[in-house]
């Protein structure tokens, strides 16, 4: 098991949160879906042990969060924000390298700062500024910075909060078959807040429900969750799917089957 979360609770303000209990295995491809208020950033936020558990536990590789300094979980978790702007004119290529400062001095690392611009379909961007880059563009420098941060490790977590918000269709497919090949070789773990049903469909395995700071469910992303994710988003939901299995989930207002939530539960 490369990471649990054991009747783990957490504070937010004047709300408590869970309690969870989650398993996350190396390889793993798993989606945080809820409604706004749920509580997905604030869970993606005790994995990465920027929110501390007020109950509870939360261990990577059998060790408690806890008990991981910040250069060693540098070296083997990785985040991406939902906000990343930066406060100063850096150029794309310092920007990517940032995410290798836990680590030693290497003599190669522009190499490979190159390399995780190619793995995020940037390398045309070598040698600008950041603060002069599209909102697209900028999100393709921050999906290379996590790259970079753990293209040399095995086993590790990929963190990502709404990676792919107001990006174009071409460029979110792009990049989520990017971060997709990437923990693939490498066997990270790769854990996504997102809003796009369809999408977490079509590229996770594995769907985490939260709904009111509570797990509703975790469970596979298969046709047979429809009638819990009805119930999570109080729509009725239609799936299409085309000749290669691609998914499609059209929405509409209206009462939602008690009888069908039943099933699927």
């Amino acid at each position: 098991m490369l990471m649990q979360v054991h009747q783990a609770s957490l504070r937010v303000g004047s709300r408590q949160l869970g309690r969870f209990n989650l398993q996350l295995r190396a390889g793993d491809r798993v989606a945080i879906l809820g409604p706004s208020g749920a509580g997905k950033s604030s869970l993606l936020k005790l994995l990465a042990k920027e929110l501390p558990a007020s109950q509870g536990s939360v261990t990577l590789g059998g060790r408690d969060l806890q008990h991981w300094s910040a250069p060693e979980l540098a070296r083997r978790r990785a985040v991406l924000p939902q906000a990343h702007g930066l406060a100063f004119a850096l150029p794309v290529e310092l920007v990517v390298s940032l995410g290798r400062v836990a680590r030693e001095f290497d003599p190669t690392q522009m190499a490979l700062v190159r390399q995780a611009l190619a793995q995020a379909h940037a390398s045309h961007l070598w040698g600008r500024r950041f603060d002069t880059l599209s909102g697209g563009e900028q999100a393709r420098v921050q999906l290379a910075r996590v790259f970079a941060q753990l293209w040399d490790a095995e086993g590790g977590v990929l963190l990502v909060d709404e990676p792919l918000a107001a990006l174009d269709p071409g460029l979110v497919l792009e990049l989520m078959h990017a971060m997709r090949e990437f923990a693939a070789e490498r066997g990270h773990a790769l854990v996504a807040v997102l809003h796009d049903m369809s999408l977490a469909m079509n590229h996770f395995e594995r769907l985490w429900l939260l709904k009111d700071g509570q797990i509703l469910a975790d469970c596979e992303a298969v046709p047979a969750v429809l009638p819990l994710l009805e119930q999570l988003y109080g729509l009725r939901l239609r799936l299409l799917q085309d000749a290669e299995g691609m998914a499609l989930l059209a929405s509409r207002a209206g009462p939602v089957s008690a009888r069908r939530v039943a099933e699927a539960a």
